[in-house]
């Protein structure tokens, strides 16, 4: 996994080259020559964290504007508490 280094004048410069450098690897970003921030995928930030994407993150992205979805209802059968 390549790590590259961008200075903040870099970045700032040319954002996608960023972006396009975070699909292979973590980007590190400096401020006045010393690591300030990592820039990662968000695939690359899920696996690190540990973090699940939720059905309602899924739904929620624009590339998921086509997919149905309709969640099932469900009987709940409820009776009256009994205060007696």
């Amino acid at each position: 996994m390549p790590i590259t280094t961008l200075s903040s004048r870099e970045l700032n410069q040319d954002v996608s080259r960023a972006k396009k450098a975070a699909k292979n690897g973590p980007v590190i970003i400096t401020d006045r020559g010393k690591p300030a921030h990592v820039l990662l995928s968000i695939e690359e930030y899920r696996r690190i964290t540990g973090q699940r994407r939720s059905i309602a993150d899924a739904l929620a992205m624009p590339s998921a504007a086509g997919v149905a979805f309709e969640a099932p209802r469900i009987e709940l059968d409820i009776s009256p508490a009994d205060f007696s």
